[in-house]
């Protein structure tokens, strides 16, 4: 199906019986069976208006739908009519669904692979289906849309020459200040995921350890109806957190550092020091902090041997 001025659009009259169909502004629209492969279609990331027509007739015409909930993507298909086949496929069943997908693929089927929203693959799994369907010669088709990515992006109002995508941060604090910490030298643009019950003690760790004065854009509930856009320095963005929003999904967009704040003070390096070396030697903490710190490899060596010094006594008096 190609909607353009010099084509009609395929009616049900003239549709063979069991045609493959969706509704798109109160007509139902015939579908052409999905091209054999395995179809990327991106999904609405709220907003059910958000889908294109090519996706739309992909997911009506492909043998089957994978996704990662079925409920969540029987909505999106209940709203244009389409009636379709779904099969759960995420990390958990992943290992134990990919033969079968790739089974129907060698079969010369098609198949649309869906996130519960957005692009898929994009902080949801897939890549290793991508990986598998190339490597046994399918065909391998991504249908662009809908990213909360780019939205928080367009709408941040920050430079989006350079970004760097680095996906939900550690639910745990500490591997959550250890993370910032490498994230704070990046010279780039940040777009992170976060969730709504850690969002308010994030935004205070973002504003200690990525600098107070960087600007930043918090979104939260991309495209739907209460959809909110934040935008400050890190440090009135923390000053806010106790009275913030914490219901729906949140992307936080941050500025890239100052150059003249980009070397890392004496309590940022220590913080990232103790805790690096509980997982490292020495001499790896240290080669780490020197491209994370921007200070004198000395001077960290020292303040690294120090802290295992100190760390190696308290652990022999207990």
């Amino acid at each position: 199906m190609r909607l353009d001025r010099n084509m009609s659009v395929p009616s049900l009259e003239t549709a063979e019986p069991g045609a493959r169909t969706f509704l798109i502004a109160g007509q139902r629209v015939v579908a052409a069976r999905a091209a054999p492969g395995l179809h990327l279609v991106a999904t609405p990331i709220g907003h059910l208006g958000d889908i294109t027509l090519r996706a739309l007739e992909t997911l009506a015409g492909a043998d089957l739908i994978a996704c990662e909930d079925t409920r969540i993507t029987h909505r999106l298909l209940e709203r244009y009519g389409i009636s379709a086949r779904l099969k759960p496929y995420h990390e958990h069943n992943a290992t134990q669904m990919r033969p079968k997908l790739l089974e129907i693929l060698g079969q010369g089927g098609s198949v649309a692979l869906v996130s519960d929203a957005g692009t898929p693959l994009i902080s949801d799994p897939g890549y290793k289906l991508v990986r598998e369907a190339y490597a046994a010669g399918h065909q391998v088709i991504s249908l662009p849309g809908p990213s909360a990515v780019l939205a928080a992006l367009s709408l941040a109002g920050l430079p989006t020459d350079r970004f760097f995508y680095d996906g939900f941060l550690p639910s745990k604090q500490g591997a959550r200040r250890t993370r910032l910490t490498e994230l704070a030298a990046i010279d780039a643009t940040l777009v992170l995921f976060e969730a709504g019950s850690r969002i308010q003690n994030s935004v205070r760790d973002l504003a200690e350890l990525l600098g107070a004065t960087r600007e930043a854009a918090i979104c939260r509930e991309l495209t739907k109806l209460h959809q909110e856009v934040r935008r400050a320095s890190l440090a009135e963005l923390a000053a806010q957190a106790g009275e913030m929003e914490t219901r729906g999904e949140f992307v936080v967009v941050i500025a890239p550092p100052d150059p003249a704040a980009r070397v890392m003070n004496d309590d940022a390096l220590d913080r990232w020091l103790s805790e690096a070396l509980t997982r490292h030697s020495v001499k790896d903490a240290v080669a780490q902090a020197v491209d994370l710190s921007g200070r004198h490899k000395r001077d960290i060596y020292a303040r690294a041997l120090k802290l295992s010094q100190r760390r190696e006594a308290d652990d022999g008096e207990h």
